[in-house]
């Protein structure tokens, strides 16, 4: 097996692994870390990628990464952001229980 071929491996599981936490859990904390588990799942594919692609030396891989994580980190502070005011409001992080958007 090769290297490429096992970091896709890798990234597929933990991209199984946050899917599986973003759709089971009803913890929004838990659900904002399933999706960066994917996030992170993706950044893994740039990389490889990137490292065992024709033109390793052209930095294209590095670049998407970093845009991915700056898009992570907004995302995550968007998220973390709703998940405080939600809890403001009705004093619990359940999904379940934040079903409409009313105060």
């Amino acid at each position: 097996m090769s290297p490429l071929q096992l970091c896709l491996l890798l990234s597929s599981l933990l991209f199984c692994v946050g899917l599986i936490g973003a759709l089971a859990r009803s913890n929004t904390i838990l659900v904002l870390l399933g999706i960066e588990l994917m996030l992170n799942a993706a950044n893994l594919n740039f990389i490889a990628f990137w490292r065992y692609g024709p033109h390793p030396d052209a930095g294209t891989g590095l670049m998407f990464v970093l845009f991915a994580i700056a898009v992570a980190a907004a995302e995550a502070a968007v998220g973390l952001a709703l998940v405080i005011a939600i809890h403001r409001h009705r004093k619990t992080i359940r999904l379940q229980e934040a079903n409409s958007l009313k105060g």
